[in-house]
């Protein structure tokens, strides 16, 4: 099984250098960034509100890999080769910028997310907040794309993942601006309360962070529902719509205060 699951990696990453050979180095970029946080974990014993100041850096970095791989590996389906270089390069600039703003907050031993402590600190949250109103314009751009093309030379059932794979990726993307207005992430108290082994949701109060994570994957799991599961466009409809209900319970969970394991 180990083998058979090393074998279609490398057959992804092999195919993903040749479908967008900007965001399979991007991605690596991200990847190898992730690694060298998760070393600082062992390095540095600094913390930043209860947890190594490496963990938000290194979670940023690694999602932000595996979504670059993705989008890296769906633009090939669009015909446009022109706006697939646009799209790509506006994602390698973004996430270059957003992820390398974390890293700097990380490394001058502060928070980089709602942080407006100080002038420095409020510009750096500005940037970031510009670098990634960029980052969903240009995903709801490609979402457009693939809707308002008409031919593919893939299944109905895995067209129809990625459209609304990209669509429920775009709207809890968008459920980061919940947590700007409320300038932090945990509801029913402050953050930093004790949060469950690496991912940090709250084990105490609601957390946002829970419906936007299972949100944003729904980028990665509903093309590969269409893909190897499902059979037509209306199984993929069903799916979907399960999804939705089920991230919604964990967002309508988290607003009541009530962590995901109670």
């Amino acid at each position: 099984m180990l083998k058979i699951f090393n074998t279609s990696v490398m057959n992804f990453l092999l195919q993903l250098k040749q479908r967008n050979h900007l965001l399979y180095w991007f991605g690596w970029f991200n990847m190898f960034g992730g690694l060298a946080c998760i070393a600082g974990m062992y390095l540095d014993d600094k913390q930043l509100v209860g947890v190594s100041r490496w963990l938000k850096p290194m979670k940023f970095y690694l999602s932000v890999g595996l979504m670059v791989w993705t989008m890296g590996w769906l633009l090939h389906y669009l015909s446009n080769a022109r706006k697939v270089r646009q799209y790509s390069g506006l994602i390698a600039f973004t996430m270059f910028f957003e992820n390398g703003l974390i890293l700097l907050q990380a490394f001058r031993a502060t928070t980089s997310h709602f942080n407006i402590k100080t002038p420095t600190d409020t510009m750096i949250f500005n940037f970031m907040g510009i670098f990634i109103l960029i980052f969903i314009i240009t995903c709801i751009l490609i979402c457009i794309a693939f809707f308002r093309q008409k031919r593919f030379n893939i299944s109905p059932s895995y067209v129809w993942g990625i459209r609304l794979g990209l669509l429920f990726f775009i709207l809890f993307s968008l459920e980061g601006g919940m947590m700007l207005g409320l300038m932090r992430h945990t509801v029913g108290a402050a953050d930093g309360t004790p949060g469950i082994p690496l991912f940090n949701w709250s084990k105490q109060y609601g957390d946002l962070r829970i419906a936007h994570f299972f949100g944003i994957h729904s980028l990665q799991l509903l093309p590969l529902a269409g893909y190897y599961i499902m059979k037509s466009k209306q199984q993929v409809f069903i799916a979907a719509a399960i999804y939705f209900i089920i991230v919604m319970v964990f967002m309508v969970q988290a607003f009541r205060g009530i962590p995901l394991f109670s």
